[in-house]
């Protein structure tokens, strides 16, 4: 059995998927059934004795400036966070890793995942009853993961936190030290780097039950499990925008970011009733579409 050393927390992206929302303030800050999402979070951590927390910070970093105080978690800033996908922010936090929980921000855990003394390294994992989009994991006999897909059915696949043994730790940041540089790694998740690396970072699949680990990528995923989002937002763009057309917030459905030729978030579509519109980000203008 692994004693855990520490927590890493990556929220230092821009969840421009989470439109509009998180154009007024990072998604692991929002309220999700009453709590903070990092900071319920980080109260898992720490109901298990989880004290070393770490908080990986990029986008509106000064917002999350109050945990220090609150939680005496450390923040360290992943300055690369928009020219380079989440491997910045292992990388920002390299020399800290040991017996290591590695969790995204925005993870919404129904019961508490986390554990004082782990057994080997792995990574959670819950079950897809027909297509999903997401990474799809093979595994052996023993539950070590094999392989990795974007894209399946009827498979069970990734999704949560993580945990790296010490040796683990090692032998990743020996191998992302040797491709970081490589300009071809800035766009690879993290994920992408391990399962490239499968024979040296043995991980099994750790499954957990439906209705257990919750991701919102899209504010109508959000209202899907919290349903005070449908009257309610909480974002002064939505309510500002269905002042301008006469209508609720919860009519405003469908709601999807887009971007400009750069690839910087513009702004989102949404529908009401049968009519679509766009909305620009930096005057809120808005067009039927």
């Amino acid at each position: 059995m692994y004693q855990v050393d520490n927590a890493v927390i990556m929220a230092a992206g821009t969840s421009s998927r989470f439109a509009p929302l998180s154009y007024e303030k990072p998604k692991s800050l929002i309220t999700v059934k009453g709590e903070v999402l990092i900071e319920r979070q980080i109260r898992q951590l720490q109901e298990v004795g989880i004290r070393d927390i770490v908080v990986v910070v990029g986008y509106q970093k000064d917002k999350f400036a109050y945990l220090k105080e609150k939680f005496g978690v450390t923040l360290v800033e992943n300055d690369s966070y928009l020219s380079r996908n989440n491997n910045a922010s292992i990388y920002a936090v390299k020399d800290r890793l040991r017996n290591t929980y590695i969790c995204s921000s925005d993870n919404y855990f129904a019961q508490n995942p986390f554990e004082s003394q782990v057994e080997e390294s792995y990574y959670a994992a819950v079950y897809a009853d027909g297509e999903t989009q997401e990474w799809c994991l093979e595994t052996d006999e023993d539950g070590y993961i094999t392989g990795a897909q974007v894209g399946g059915e009827n498979s069970w696949y990734m999704l949560g936190h993580t945990f790296w043994s010490e040796k683990f730790s090692k032998k990743f940041v020996e191998i992302l030290d040797d491709v970081y540089d490589d300009p071809a790694t800035a766009d690879l998740l993290w994920e992408t780097i391990y399962i490239r690396h499968l024979p040296e970072l043995k991980m099994k699949m750790r499954k957990y039950p439906e209705g257990q680990i919750f991701e919102f990528d899209t504010l109508d995923e959000l209202r899907e499990f919290d349903p005070t989002y449908w009257d309610d937002t909480r974002s002064a763009i939505m309510k500002a925008v269905a002042r301008q057309l006469s209508c609720s917030e919860k009519e405003m459905v469908h709601i999807a970011a887009y971007k400009d030729g750069n690839n910087a978030a513009a702004g989102f579509t949404f529908a009401v009733g049968n009519r679509q519109y766009r909305c620009h980000y930096a005057d809120q203008a808005i067009k039927e579409i």
